[in-house]
């Protein structure tokens, strides 16, 4: 698995020949569409011969017909019924153009639906004008090696190495097309965790969707574990992507994987829902980090308006510059409530942990999601762990059915790794990399080369649901609060109260307040100790009172650390001003 970023480069050098012709932010255009004909070009090549001959046979038959013969002889989901390959196009320089787009017309419905998203005619177009087609087809045919004997895992490694050389010349969002993989191991191990018995059981069958899918790294990590786990079972992948390239790889990866390819949409998942009304029995996705929902703010509005929670979005809206928390609330509308339940598993910044107040879009989301009895664990995960951000992640697990000892408590573990970045050598979670990758300069290790196995460290402790110093366990309560307002009277110019009608006192706007009490705490026995000593005119107005939720990860693991004593930063600045005269010193020399 080391070699899949030498064989990326091998790949990606092959832009240079376009170098004059097409700008640097175009060339994955070019490459990634090549790419994904090389790999299903080498994926058909041991049984292309019986297809042709199976053709020859069978082509009078409705397509209807043929299609599953010919993917019956090609012994995969799709097929080529043309006589060319990558070899037999590299054979003729005048003619590849109508030899390429007759070697693409031969390809099975499902796959040629793939390379149409790619707008692949445009480029064989502009290739062909520059007299760049047949070298490129050369070049692709010479890299039999680079493609022979890579399993799907490892061509997913190399198709995220293509796009994020893309996106970084593109400058786009690398991260909104991939997700690190030992990341989506933890979460995959995570998501199965209390299910290995049930999945262990012959010939097992369970359903696996990522409403943002990108090229398919969550679902095909998904698909190896659980055929590691049982070679008998069977997950069935269902995806959506708003992405044409990246759909177009995650579907062919369907494709060369057995999978059904028209189980993967194209779209947003928002407003062209691809699976409505399906469900299924677990759920994983990265959503885009802190990105606004201002295209979709229409259709979502109105389906949270109409609809409420007979839609997806009845718990309420979050701010329009995230939509992490709507894509959660998606997700929860396609579980299995009635059959058996469903698990989540999704990756989300800081943000929905605690933005909103109580009573506003993302604090009711909270409330609903937590009262419901549905949020089972979150893990914070350390900063600088994916490409495209520095900021920290968390991974939530999301269920309605906990098993019995964890109804009504959440579990919270720190994986964030920050006191083993104070120099706690002792920290399980030291995840720093030896060669930083765009932002990403840390990684959690999977106990290869060498290195610690912290996806295990980590779903151990997920498993093990007790108390200690990475672990903590709540009550859903402890992370209410009732958001009480706190009121005091106006007085005029002499100082006196203002009274309404009824003789009650007029409130200040100016001096209006708020506190946020605990929900297990009784709100007149902490108004009488925390504010009345300081306020003794003041009152509750409880028909303003609103109850909210919040997770405060740095409060929960909070460590104190003694301050430095005068004596050191003392003997700090001598030593610094010692160095400075020695600079300056050689400087003036």
């Amino acid at each position: 698995m080391n070699n899949f970023r030498e064989k990326a480069n091998l790949i990606w050098s092959i832009a240079d020949l376009l170098r004059g012709h097409y700008k640097q932010a175009d060339y994955g255009k070019v490459i990634l569409p090549f790419t994904v004909l090389r790999r299903l070009d080498m994926v058909l090549a041991p049984t292309k011969k019986l297809v042709l001959e199976a053709y020859q046979k069978h082509k009078d038959k409705k397509p209807e017909v043929l299609e599953p013969i010919l993917n019956g002889v090609a012994k995969a989901k799709f097929h080529n019924r043309s006589k060319f390959d990558f070899h037999e196009l590299a054979k003729d320089h005048n003619n590849v153009a109508a030899n390429l787009r007759n070697y693409m017309n031969g390809f099975s419905i499902s796959a040629r639906e793939i390379i149409d998203y790619f707008s692949f005619d445009d480029q064989i177009r502009k290739l062909d004008e520059y007299d760049l087609l047949y070298l490129i087809i050369k070049e692709f045919a010479k890299k039999e090696d680079t493609f022979k004997d890579v399993d799907a895992m490892e061509m997913g490694y190399i198709f995220e190495e293509l796009i994020r050389k893309f996106a970084e010349l593109s400058n786009e969002t690398a991260g909104e097309h991939f997700t690190p993989r030992e990341v989506i191991r933890l979460m995959v191990n995570l998501l199965f965790a209390h299910d290995k018995d049930i999945l262990r059981k012959e010939g097992i069958v369970k359903t696996l969707y990522d409403p943002a899918c990108g090229t398919g790294g969550m679902l095909s990590i998904a698909g190896e574990y659980l055929h590691d786990l049982n070679s008998g079972a069977r997950l069935e992948l269902f995806g959506q992507e708003i992405n044409p390239e990246s759909y177009a790889i995650c579907k062919s990866d369907m494709l060369i994987k057995g999978q059904n390819p028209a189980n993967i949409k194209f779209g947003n998942s928002f407003t062209q829902d691809g699976l409505e009304d399906e469900t299924f029995d677990y759920m994983l996705s990265n959503p885009p980090f802190g990105v606004d929902w201002k295209k979709a703010q229409k259709y979502i509005r109105d389906e949270y308006e109409n609809r409420g929670f007979a839609g997806r979005f009845g718990a309420g809206l979050p701010s329009i510059s995230d939509g992490s928390l709507l894509f959660l609330q998606h997700m929860i509308s396609k579980m299995k409530r009635s059959t058996g339940g469903s698990r989540i598993a999704i990756v989300f910044n800081g943000s929905p942990l605690f933005s909103g107040a109580a009573g506003r879009g993302p604090g009711n989301i909270r409330k609903w999601i937590i009262e419901n009895d549905m949020l089972e664990a979150i893990i914070a995960m350390p900063d600088q762990l994916f490409y495209n951000t520095g900021i920290s992640t968390y991974i939530w697990i999301v269920t309605d059915r906990k098993t019995p000892e964890r109804k009504g408590k959440v579990q919270l573990i720190n994986a964030s790794g920050s006191d083993w970045e104070e120099g706690d050598k002792s920290n399980p979670f030291s995840m720093k990399m030896m060669r930083s990758l765009g932002n990403k300069r840390k990684e959690i290790g999977d106990g290869r080369d060498g290195k610690p196995d912290q996806i295990k460290t980590i779903t151990k402790l997920y498993e093990a649901f007790k108390d200690g110093p990475y672990c903590k366990i709540f009550n859903n309560e402890d992370f209410g609060y009732h958001r009480i307002t706190v009121e005091r009277p106006k007085r005029n110019k002499r100082g006196e109260i203002e009274t309404d009608r009824k003789g009650d006192p007029v409130p200040d706007a100016d001096l209006r307040d708020y506190e946020n009490v605990p929900l297990k705490e009784d709100i007149e026995e902490y108004f009488k100790r925390e504010v009345l000593p300081h306020l003794p005119d003041a009152w509750i107005d409880h028909s303003k009172t609103k109850t909210g939720y919040e997770i405060n990860f740095t409060k929960y693991f909070y460590q104190y650390k003694p301050l430095r004593s005068l004596e050191e930063i003392r003997r700090d600045i001598l030593a610094l001003e010692k160095e400075t005269e020695g600079m300056i010193k050689i400087v003036l020399d």
